[in-house]
């Protein structure tokens, strides 16, 4: 029955939106891409040090359709960057794929505040991730986690700078696509199986500002709770984003994301690098980078959900 409520608010986003008349004259399709570099290169260097160079590529693309009182959103947002230092290889520094698709109804054709919605979101990653202790060993990759999660809601959106959304009814499936990982346990499957599905609520609340003339912030929360299992337990996925733009094309990029999930255990060492235990903690990324902005197709119009 859970898996069956699982693959019904999957496919609920499609159907809603497949009952609406397509006209191409209502999408709205555009974007940003960045990418940073940075180079470090040391010779006789008294202070010492270790030679360093590192690229981050980013990619926010989005198409909407608007029409009357229906909003159907889609956003896709990749990242990856790699990093070499000293006589090291380069390795991952970063990796991200997010999908998220929303349709949208007024609660009524006057009000511009309340909207019932339908939303799915899938994350995962484009390379596998070793254990900096340990290079050799696999800790993760394509599908290696993927979560899926499907909700069913409704939005408040008091202005176009920020909105929240809660979602009584939602599922996450965590799916571990590799067979050593899911023997393990790995991200919180049941050892020897490849997903786990979980039911539960789910919020979302999204700010964005202009701190200064050229600084842009935004700051995106997202909160999962488990309606079977340790429902106290909350999932947090936190990513706030800093924009210093410089002139149309170079800008100074600030992102932050952190990340905690009971689910998932991550491993302790001790001094000599042994591994002496395991336990759920916060997750913390930041990436800090100047480089090259390009934008494309059009600005996202401000009436989105």
């Amino acid at each position: 029955m859970k898996h069956l409520f699982v693959i019904f608010l999957i496919s609920f986003p499609f159907l809603a939106f497949s009952s609406t008349k397509h006209d191409t004259t209502y999408w709205n399709i555009g974007g940003i891409t960045s990418l940073t570099f940075s180079q470090v290169s040391l010779t006789n260097w008294a202070a010492g040090g270790d030679n360093s160079t590192s690229f981050h590529g980013h990619l926010h693309a989005f198409a909407d359709h608007v029409k009357g009182v229906a909003i159907f959103e889609n956003s896709l947002e990749a990242g990856y960057g790699l990093i070499k230092q000293g006589d090291r290889g380069f390795i991952k520094a970063d990796d991200k794929i997010s999908f998220n698709s929303k349709y949208g109804r007024r609660l009524s054709p006057a009000n511009t505040k309340w909207y019932w919605t339908t939303n799915i979101n899938f994350r995962t990653q484009f390379a596998n991730g070793f254990n900096n202790h340990d290079l050799e060993k696999k800790i993760s990759g394509w599908l290696a986690p993927g979560y899926f999660f499907a909700s069913i809601g409704i939005d408040f959106k008091p202005s176009t700078n920020f909105w929240v959304a809660y979602t009584p009814f939602s599922a996450k499936i965590t799916i571990v696509n590799d067979k050593n990982l899911s023997d393990a346990g790995a991200f919180g499957v049941e050892p020897g199986k490849m997903a786990r599905s979980e039911v539960g609520s789910y919020f979302t609340s999204v700010l964005k500002t202009h701190l200064l003339e050229n600084i842009n912030f935004e700051s995106k929360l997202q909160l999962f709770s488990n309606y079977i299992e340790s429902p106290e337990k909350v999932d947090v996925n936190w990513e706030t984003t800093f924009v210093l733009k410089v002139n149309n094309f170079i800008t100074t990029n600030i992102l932050n994301q952190l990340i905690y999930d009971d689910d998932i255990k991550i491993p302790t060492y001790d001094d000599q690098g042994e591994k002496i235990g395991e336990g759920p903690k916060v997750q913390f990324k930041n990436i800090f980078g100047v480089g090259f902005t390009y934008k494309f197709g059009h600005t996202r119009r401000k009436n989105k959900i």
